[in-house]
């Protein structure tokens, strides 16, 4: 799907603030209500829209901890691998990665004990050969709501 100018528009404003009405929306990027309800729907169902969510502070929620864990995964289970660590509740994000390692997650949690757990039952998983953990000192930013 290809997306054009007044998408774009509609798209950041659905991104600063999601509760907005259509009219409002429709207000703010110059056009109709009709016009930015059919380029919403048509950008639902084309997946570029995939749902509609609030955005939490982690932290002020007791996520104290932000871990990067590198893994190194053998004979060819990498998405069988994957597949199983992105189920595990603290996962916040896998990725497939070019380099020394087969996957990065980025998981979250409230307690070092939840943290060497998770690491421990990463070790646990079958075809799973090392894990390499960073722990996040400071968060500059954090936001993947791109445009």
């Amino acid at each position: 799907m290809e997306i054009d100018e007044l998408d774009s528009k509609i798209l950041a404003e659905l991104l600063r603030d999601s509760r907005l009405s259509f009219r409002e929306i429709a207000r703010r990027v110059g056009s109709s209500v009709g016009t930015v309800l059919s380029r919403v729907r048509r950008m639902e169902e084309a997946g570029v829209i995939k749902g509609y969510t609030a955005i939490l502070d982690h932290e002020k929620l007791g996520y104290q901890l932000t871990a990067i864990t590198e893994l190194t995964v053998s004979r060819g289970r990498l998405l069988e691998v994957e597949r199983e660590v992105a189920k595990l509740p603290n996962t916040c994000a896998v990725y497939d990665v070019t380099g020394d390692v087969d996957a990065i997650v980025i998981a979250k949690f409230k307690r070092r004990e939840d943290l060497s757990n998770f690491t421990k039952g990463l070790l646990a998983l079958p075809f799973v050969e090392r894990t390499n953990t960073h722990v996040i000192l400071t968060t500059i930013k954090e936001d993947f709501r791109l445009l």
